[in-house]
């Protein structure tokens, strides 16, 4: 028997260019203990498992695996998981993740939502004078033993930046558009 997964791209430019790949699967179709397993073969660089709301409930529960282990937040899947639902005819204004509620508001076809940066996987910061030198950046110089976000300002007055994330360490080489790591840079 097959399960289904939803694949998405969030983050996308306004033409629905870029993002990053986000595997969606009712978690009624898969238990707990198979959870981790189907997600280390989907590879995406996170998978999330939402259970559905009660009948009345606009509170959705969602649990979020990368291929090596579950995380407590992180932000693409949470917003991946959001409009999904919506988009599955179930809006909801909260998303309960292990690290906590997740408030989720919608503005036209964007899916906004709002947790506390410390949820957010612990990261090294690594601040580049250009974004020409980030993208020249070499993985090899990151050691794998933790979770590296690379940034550099693309236009500072706007608070517009490029980022790349080696998470090597929680089984994904690089992802590029994240969440949860791009809100440690609130704490920079």
């Amino acid at each position: 028997m097959g399960i289904d997964v939803t694949v998405l791209r969030v983050f996308t430019d306004a033409e629905g260019n870029f993002g990053n790949p986000l595997g969606v699967v009712n978690a009624a179709h898969v238990g707990p203990a198979d959870r981790q397993r189907l997600a280390t073969q989907l590879g995406y660089s996170e998978t999330v498992f939402v259970d559905l709301p009660h009948a009345g409930s606009t509170t959705a529960h969602a649990t979020i695996y990368t291929p090596r282990v579950q995380l407590a937040f992180a932000g693409h899947p949470t917003v991946g998981a959001s409009w999904w639902l919506r988009e599955s005819g179930t809006p909801i204004n909260t998303l309960q993740v292990p690290a906590g509620l997740v408030q989720v508001s919608y503005a036209g076809d964007l899916t906004l939502v709002s947790a506390r940066s410390d949820w957010a996987p612990e990261v090294a910061l690594h601040e580049f004078d250009s974004a020409a030198a980030l993208l020249a950046a070499d993985q090899g110089d990151f050691p794998d033993d933790t979770a590296h976000y690379l940034w550099a300002w693309t236009d500072r007055a706007a608070g517009a930046l490029r980022a790349r994330g080696f998470f090597a360490s929680l089984g994904v080489p690089e992802d590029e558009a994240t969440g949860s790591a791009a809100m440690r840079i609130t704490d920079y």
